[in-house]
């Protein structure tokens, strides 16, 4: 096994922090800054304590560490949104008039501020260093925060959202924000999205004005990217899309990039994974099948790459996966086709 999932530790600071550094901008959920960053992993760390199996104002933060034990990635996982401050989405909506004087037919598109998926899940954060973005590790984090929402199903909701990254211009702005809110909050995008990761978006609600925004009345820049993920962000789109996620109109208020949403019981790993014992473990596993073993509650929570095969009495494992997720015989854990 290469590489591990695990929570994170308040000791990941660092390791977090230089990777958040790497992002580059619009990256919500993980700031360039080391009191949000401390903030989210005290967060975590009351989450996975906690006693209560219902959904809440918790965040789950998991790591993904190498076979050295360095920690390359992480990916999140919101209990319950819009708790501590509504959550802001803009619906894209049409609206249809007509002239029987003209003889003309008028059809707007236009943007509603909502909190539509408010106390929803979501799912968020991911980040992988640069030099560790093959091998798969990216479906790795994301398919393991599925895992752990099926081993904990009563901590989360019904409805799972994933918000993706807009586009971002080479200087670090968002046309999107340029061309709209912007224009409200005398402010540019980099400034509002730092303002944002620190203290939430209570702002939006105390600036943003709350009538329908006609997309005619944008510039063609920021018309042109609502609703695209930014380049990088594509293959995290196509993901989400073999999960079940799906975009229903709904876009970032920042940036204008898609939110993706799906039932939480249709998500494809949650709906195809196995329960199973562990009947053993082997050196080799001639005829294995390469898979995602998921094992462990809340603060004892691994997943990574196995190799393992059917047995009467569960899964043999590889016995070096093994011992990389901590499995003894007999143990429970959940795993799914890689």
């Amino acid at each position: 096994m290469s590489a591990r999932i695990r929570p994170s530790h308040p000791d990941d600071i660092e390791a977090i922090y230089e990777m958040a550094k790497l992002t580059g901008g619009g990256f919500t959920n993980l700031p360039p800054d080391r009191d949000a960053l401390n903030e989210k992993l005290a967060k975590s760390a009351a989450a996975f304590a906690k006693n209560a199996d219902e959904p809440g104002d918790d965040l789950y933060l998991l790591v993904l560490e190498n076979g050295d034990g360095v920690v390359r990635g992480t990916a999140q996982i919101f209990s319950k949104i819009g708790q501590r401050w509504p959550f802001y989405s803009y619906r894209i909506g049409t609206l249809s008039q007509a002239s029987q004087a003209l003889g003309r037919a008028f059809r707007a598109e236009m943007l509603n501020l909502t909190t539509d998926y408010e106390g929803s899940s979501e799912v968020g954060g991911l980040f992988l260093h640069p030099r560790d973005r093959a091998g798969g590790f990216g479906a790795l984090l994301a398919r393991s925060r599925y895992l752990f929402i099926a081993m904990h199903r009563a901590r989360f909701a019904d409805r799972i959202i994933a918000e993706l990254r807009g586009v971002i211009d080479e200087a670090g702005g968002s046309p999107f924000w340029d061309g709209l809110a912007g224009r409200f909050f005398g402010m540019n995008f980099q400034d509002a999205d730092q303002f944002n990761a620190v203290n939430g978006n209570q702002f939006i609600a105390d600036l943003m004005p709350k009538h329908p925004i006609y997309l005619a009345m944008l510039s063609e820049t920021a018309r042109a990217v609502i609703g695209l993920p930014h380049p990088t962000g594509r293959a995290a789109m196509r993901m989400l899309e073999a999960e079940g996620f799906h975009h229903d109109g709904y876009v970032d208020i920042f940036d204008g990039g898609p939110t993706m949403a799906v039932a939480t019981d249709k998500l494809r790993t949650i709906r195809e994974a196995s329960r199973a014992h562990v009947a053993g473990f082997s050196p080799r596993v001639p005829g294995g099948l390469q898979a995602i073993v998921a094992t462990g509650r809340l603060q004892h929570f691994r997943a990574g790459f196995a190799m393992l095969r059917p047995d009467p009495d569960g899964i043999r494992l590889a016995t070096a996966d093994g011992e990389a997720l901590g499995l003894r015989e007999g143990d429970a854990v959940m795993h799914i086709a890689r």
